[in-house]
């Protein structure tokens, strides 16, 4: 009995050896080049000053200001009126 337990497994082993084999030589081929990782230095951002007020929004809101800190909560779903 072991021994077909043996023998099910070494075919299983097989048959995933031989998909990944098959997968890799019909995989498409990148012929693209690999560009740099960008840098902190690749960016132009306007920065604020030290101790310049800034707003805090809760919700979403419109502004005029140019200065964004930060962006979160990527909603998939719109906001309900409670």
């Amino acid at each position: 009995m072991w021994a077909a337990v043996g023998w099910a497994i070494v075919k299983a082993v097989a048959w995933i050896a031989v998909s990944y084999l098959v997968n890799q030589a019909l995989a498409k081929k990148s012929n693209t080049n690999n560009p740099d990782a960008v840098n902190a230095k690749d960016w132009n951002f306007p920065q604020i000053d030290e101790g310049t007020p800034q707003c805090v929004f809760f919700g979403d809101c419109w502004t005029e200001d140019w200065q964004v800190l930060a962006y979160g909560n990527y909603r998939t779903s719109e906001i309900k009126k409670g």
